[in-house]
């Protein structure tokens, strides 16, 4: 099988940088091209010697067209919310391969995303690591195993820059609970307590972390009368959704149009 010509939306970013630095050693493909915002300051530099790497012959540019044009498979995105319904309309167009990293994206940007699916294989993950892959398949069968006594407390962290809240790893897996109760996040989520209310029966709460510089750590507790479970997740590196998106990508090139995420990868 030949190379998995890759191009990196979000080039000049945290998870941007990390992705050409383990594309180094990624097996089934290579970045063909570095995308990023025109206004960037780092617009023309090579996306090599900003990931930490020798230099790729690989200048950051802001035309995703032209780099699809120029032969592409597929097109790995976390850039920005903003950017993001251009980026699935150039990729349907093209007939490339996108999965999408970006958080914060609002419901009427997964309605694009699922119109390009039509067209091309889009995959939205919130969170790439393996591990919450398999995380919300587990969550999903307990939540439909356990009675409605329990109740459901997802409890995230992350460091101090981080913008969203909750995270959408604690969303997703928010929604893998609601999916094994029979019903829906919106119907179920409880965003934030204060005052004197109580918790009714059935809700999904939340609780939100900011500090330091914590990578990701994600709780899923149950909470039953006389007994407890807990299923969790603790991201140390950064580098763990980087080579879960890289693998992930490899895998959306080969499935045929239509809409994907990470636990597709894994079922259980």
């Amino acid at each position: 099988m030949s190379a998995i010509r890759t191009v990196i939306v979000g080039a000049s970013g945290r998870m941007g940088r990390t992705l050409i630095r383990c594309a180094q050693h990624w097996p089934d493909g290579r970045v063909v091209a570095a995308i990023d915002r025109a206004d960037s300051p780092e617009m023309g530099r090579d996306a090599g010697e900003l990931a930490g790497v020798s230099a790729l012959s690989l200048p950051l540019h802001a035309d995703l067209n032209q780099a699809l044009a120029n032969g592409a498979d597929l097109v790995i995105d976390f850039s920005a919310a903003t950017a993001t319904p251009g980026n699935l309309e150039a990729c349907a167009t093209a007939g490339v391969a996108i999965l999408v990293g970006t958080t914060g994206l609002s419901d009427a940007i997964k309605s694009k995303a699922a119109a390009a699916a039509a067209r091309v294989p889009v995959m939205i993950a919130a969170n790439t690591s393996l591990g919450v892959a398999v995380l919300a398949q587990l969550v999903r069968r307990v939540a439909a195993a356990l009675p409605v006594e329990f109740d459901i407390e997802i409890i995230e962290g992350h460091h101090r820059h981080k913008k969203d809240a909750p995270s959408g790893t604690a969303l997703t897996l928010g929604a893998a609970a609601a999916e094994g109760r029979a019903t829906t996040l919106q119907a179920a989520a409880q965003l934030g307590r204060s005052g004197a209310s109580e918790r009714r029966q059935g809700e999904i709460g939340f609780a939100v972390v900011r500090g330091g510089d914590l990578v990701g750590e994600h709780l899923v507790r149950f909470l039953g009368p006389g007994e407890q479970l807990e299923l969790g997740h603790v991201a140390t590196d950064r580098e763990i959704f980087a080579r879960g998106a890289l693998q992930a990508g490899a895998w959306l090139t080969r499935q045929p149009p239509g809409s994907y995420q990470m636990s597709d990868l894994f079922p259980v």
